[in-house]
Parts: C-alpha cells; structure tokens; sequence
C-alpha cells in the first residue's frame, strides 16, 4: 500500500472528514495524522472553517417575494446559447465565490473564534486537544527525559521563545520527556509527566493576543488559574509574565492543581 504524502493528506482532508473516503483511504489518512503535526493543525484548521461556515455565520432566507419573481423571471428567460465569456466565467464562480466566503469569515474567525467572549472556551477545546494527540501519537516525544536540565536545553534554537518551567519532576511527577508542538496559532512546548499509569501534558506557549479564561488573565505576583474540566479531562490553565502554561491530564483535580502549584508556585484562584 503506498503512503500518502503530506499534499496527498491535504488535498483529501474535507472527503476524509465528511466519511467519503474508502476505508483504506480513510486509514491512511488518519495514520498520517497522528504522526504529522503540520496536517494534524491542518485538519483542526479545516473543522474550524466548516464549522464557521455551516454553525456561526448568519443564514438568511430569502423573502417569499423575492424568491417568486426570480422562479418567474428564470421560467421566461429565454433559452440560448452562453457566450464564450459565459463559458470561460463559469468554472471560475465558485472559486471567487469561495474566495468572497473566506475574506469575509477568516477576520470574523480571528476576531471572534480566538479574541472573542468565550472565556477561555477556545483555549481549553486547544488544551484538551493537544493531550489526546500525545495519547495517540505513537511517538509523542522528540526526547526522552534524563531530567528537566536535559530536556529545557533541547528546546534551544527549536522555538522563537525560551520556556521557563522550574519543576524538574520528582517521585510522584516523573518527568517522561519533552516535544515541539502547537497551541493555537503559535508554538509550544510540550513537556509529558507521569503520575502513576495517567499521563500529564505540560503546554508552554506565548501568552500574548489569546482569550484567557478570565481567572487566568492576572499575571501580576503569583499565578491566577483557571481549573476547569472538559470531555473527562482536567485543564489548568494560567500564564506567568509573557508565557501561558496548560495543564491536562485525567489525574484526579486535587492533584493535577498540586503539579501546577509546583510549575507556578501556590495558584490562587484554582477550583
């Protein structure tokens, strides 16, 4: 069976989405996304799109006026041939119309889907998301952990920002290893933790321009967090100067927000 390439994964990604692959199809691409990060964010990227087009944009139905004279004047129209501008314009329609669609949605999606009154809902669904593609990926690590004094180097050249965490694992949060990843529309990184068989993913990430839950917006003193829960997972989320921390895993709360308490210092504001 040949692989598919990254532009093979991209050129069948709404197909694969909406169930109209064959199933040898439909699993190639889904190999080929739990081990490539980049048409992973293409994929969420691809659902927020449909999303924003079929769920949040307007719809508006036509008045019953209108849509009679147009049935009548499309009735009397009289039938002849297209001129050759007629022919050429045609396949080109929905192109431009695709194009007017995405001018208009994309801003409303920046603007409203990452800077809007969410309270944070945003972040979390990212955060979440970010766990479940370490838990599936085959090879979730780029390295493996001999320390957090091994692993905080390796990140050095590999992000456009230096990740300040102190904790360096113990006995009850082993630290497994580290990763380069995405949060949102930026990069991260990504540092997994252990607590007994429950794996615990570490995002770090340029805090700047996102919609903060608004328990974790402070950054003044000792860290405000905003400890919520979302599809059987637990998300911590606060930010620390110029750099926001999440915190996931399917750890019990009270201890999840004690490993944050050790990354941040004592949390206030945590639930």
């Amino acid at each position: 069976m040949n692989r598919m390439d990254c532009q093979d994964v991209r050129n069948d990604l709404l197909d694969y989405q909406r169930g109209r692959l064959r199933s040898a199809d439909h699993e190639e691409v889904r190999v080929h996304l739990e081990g490539c990060q980049t048409c992973s964010h293409e994929d969420l990227a691809e659902h927020a799109l449909t999303e924003l087009l079929e769920q949040r944009l307007p719809q508006y139905a036509a008045p019953v006026g209108l849509k009679r004279s147009l049935a009548a004047s499309w009735s009397q129209a009289p039938s002849r041939a297209p001129s050759w501008w007629q022919r050429w314009a045609r396949p080109l329609v929905p192109a431009f119309a695709v194009a007017l669609v995405l001018l208009t949605a994309l801003p409303l999606y920046r603007w409203g889907g990452f800077r809007g009154a969410d309270d944070g809902r945003a972040m979390l669904g990212e955060a979440v998301n970010d766990h479940l593609r370490i838990l599936s990926s085959q090879h979730p690590l780029d390295i493996e952990s001999g320390g957090m004094h091994q692993v905080k180097p390796w990140f050095a050249g590999r992000l456009d920002f230096a990740p300040v965490v102190s904790f360096l694992g113990d006995e009850e949060f082993p630290l497994q290893g580290g990763a380069v990843g995405y949060f949102l529309d930026r990069k991260a990184a990504v540092f997994v933790f252990h607590r007994r068989l429950h794996v615990i993913t570490l995002l770090v990430f340029r805090a700047d321009g996102l919609p903060w839950p608004a328990q974790a917006r402070v950054s003044q003193g000792q860290a405000p967090a905003a400890a919520v829960a979302d599809r059987g997972f637990n998300v911590v989320l606060w930010r620390g100067g110029e750099l926001g921390y999440a915190l996931v895993s399917d750890v019990d709360a009270t201890e999840l927000n004690q490993l944050a308490g050790r990354i941040a210092g004592r949390i206030t504001g945590a639930s």
